[in-house]
């Protein structure tokens, strides 16, 4: 189900003994975190309806909260789909498919792409499923002005942080892609279907103009946070990327995602998602293990840390050097 089957044999590797003691989901932390986090959002959407007459401010502040517990159940819904949350295959699925409409993502579609990403990133030869687009130099140099602008255009801030956000979770996550089966294509329209009569059934107690003024600064505010650790894990200075022939998974794991070091309080919203090294050595580890893991083995803390401020370096690197081995800015070619 997971790449993580196509690790190479190795009974030997310190690494693969000690991830192992992480890979079991406790079913009680697991519901408890659906509480708090599924729930909350429920509980805080209530709340907006609420002082939507009495306060559109107060109800813009709690959509940044709303916001925050949104990214949580993403979270969720991301680690049910790599079988992590639940031991149990079927339980796992339902609670994804579940989120997956809380947080405008279907379950199949995203997964299957998340699944290649796992088993492609840092390879200079798979990019272009489940990633940022990154060029290297050379390749670059060889666009025409229009690619070349259109790549500066997708690799801007503004727009990656600005406007995808809305793009990607209200249009994109709805259009199946090509090489999709007519199987998982029916999947993706059954979940854009299941949305749009949850969304209908919401419009039609509490009216259109209630309800897109509460969803949509909380979809853009969680959508915006969760493309910035989507971009921060894969995108910053000494980056791992190589060939398919240098390609190993342990070392792309390591050094090719970010160990991201978030202040307490957002760590727990992003459900340690930051320990993303660790969290591509193994998909198994249920996300609320991620840090345990980490804090218990001195072999996951020599990585150099990513911090909160070091972070907006990342919004500056635009392309991959072959020749440096390192992400770097236009200007710097």
């Amino acid at each position: 189900m997971d790449n993580f089957s196509t690790i190479k044999k190795d009974s030997n590797a310190e690494w693969i003994e000690i991830i192992k003691r992480y890979n079991s989901p406790d079913p009680v932390k697991s519901w408890w975190q659906i509480i708090n986090s599924l729930g909350a959002y429920i509980v805080l959407w209530v709340i907006m309806i609420l002082t939507f007459k009495t306060s559109y401010w107060l109800t813009l502040i709690l959509s940044v909260l709303a916001a925050g517990f949104m990214v949580r159940t993403f979270i969720i819904f991301h680690d049910c789909g790599h079988g992590s949350f639940f031991k149990s295959k079927s339980l796992n699925k339902v609670i994804g498919i579940i989120t997956g409409l809380v947080v405008f993502t279907p379950y199949h579609k995203w997964h299957n792409e998340h699944r290649i990403h796992h088993q492609t990133v840092g390879n200079l030869d798979k990019r272009g499923t489940g990633d940022v687009m990154t060029l290297t130099v050379d390749e670059y140099i060889h666009l025409s002005r229009w690619r070349r602008f259109s790549y500066r255009l997708y690799r801007n801030p503004f727009f990656l942080f600005g406007v995808a956000p809305l793009l990607v979770f209200t249009l994109q996550q709805r259009v199946p892609a090509k090489h999709m089966t007519g199987k998982e294509k029916l999947y993706v329209h059954l979940s854009s279907l299941a949305i749009i009569a949850a969304v209908g059934l919401i419009i039609y107690f509490i009216g259109w103009k209630k309800f897109l003024f509460i969803q949509l600064p909380v979809l853009y505010i969680a959508g915006a946070h969760g493309l910035w650790l989507f971009y921060v894990q894969h995108q910053f200075r000494n980056v791992l990327w190589t060939n398919t022939e240098n390609w190993d998974y342990k070392s792309v794991a390591l050094k090719g995602s970010s160990l991201f070091k978030l202040p307490g309080i957002l760590n727990w919203f992003t459900g340690n998602i930051g320990y993303h090294h660790i969290h591509h050595l193994s998909p198994l580890i249920p996300n609320y293990n991620l840090k345990k893991c980490h804090n218990e083995n001195s072999l996951f803390q020599e990585i150099r840390p990513i911090t909160f401020w070091s972070a907006f370096e990342s919004l500056m690197l635009r392309l991959w050097d072959e020749k440096r081995q390192l992400l770097v800015r236009f200007n710097e070619i």
